[in-house]
């Protein structure tokens, strides 16, 4: 009897296993993930910025985004380079948060745009995958946007650690760490939206190019992507 139980239970442990990295490959995934993004763009800055949440929490939280992405695809090339790129990013945070004097801040913001550009290559080529048109992939072109805001804010944060600048405000002293995301997503969407609210802005030509960048993905990522779906319903 104990035998019995004991195949079973690696049979069943298995098979929830293929069920989760399964289940990433659907529209259905789509789903979850939108509410993962809309956490991380806009609820997760208002915790950092009252002091609710640690920032041990705020890094799990883009790890398991990167975490998602490792299933996000059937090719091997692309699974050993995301468990790559994902273990290079853990080991590098559990350095920084661990008791060794040691850590490569800016290595793991390197590997952290390297995971979320990997990240947005994979999903948008699920967005477009069997030339399907439904509900879920109109969400998983709101997660590509969201994605691309997350990816700027990222950016953002490297010209600072590497210039000693990037944006600023008044009032607003920045120091290139975590505790400022709430302040580099905001100006990355603020940019992305092109709203230009004025109460950050760029303070030197890498900033200001990123920041003009990621606007023009903003006018035209909409356009080009409601046009291919409008064109793929039509097939």
């Amino acid at each position: 009897m104990n035998e019995e139980l004991a195949t079973k239970r690696p049979i069943s442990m298995r098979r929830y296993f293929r069920h989760f990295t399964n289940y990433w490959l659907t529209d259905a995934s789509f789903g979850i993930l939108l509410l993962i993004l809309l956490f991380t763009v806009f609820v997760l800055p208002i915790l950092i910025e009252y002091g609710h949440v640690h920032m041990l929490f705020v890094n799990a939280v883009f790890l398991f985004l990167f975490f998602t992405g490792i299933w996000s695809s059937k090719k091997q090339v692309f699974i050993f380079l995301t468990t790559g790129l994902f273990f290079t990013q853990l080991g590098l945070r559990i350095l920084r948060f661990s008791d060794i004097p040691v850590e490569f801040y800016l290595l793991e913001r390197i590997v952290g745009i390297m995971n979320m550009m990997v990240f947005i290559m994979l999903n948008f080529r699920l967005l477009f995958r069997d030339r399907e048109v439904n509900f879920y992939r109109v969400v998983g072109a709101i997660n590509v946007y969201l994605s691309v805001a997350i990816l700027g804010a990222f950016v953002f944060e490297i010209i600072h650690l590497t210039t000693g600048s990037s944006i600023q405000g008044v009032d607003r002293q920045l120091v290139g760490l975590d505790d400022d995301f709430s302040e580099y997503i905001y100006f990355s969407m603020v940019s992305l939206t092109t709203v230009g609210f004025g109460d950050l802005y760029p303070i030197n030509i890498m900033s200001k190019m990123l920041s003009v960048f990621l606007s023009t993905i903003g006018i035209l990522y909409p356009a080009v992507v409601i046009a291919k779906l409008v064109g793929e319903s039509r097939r």
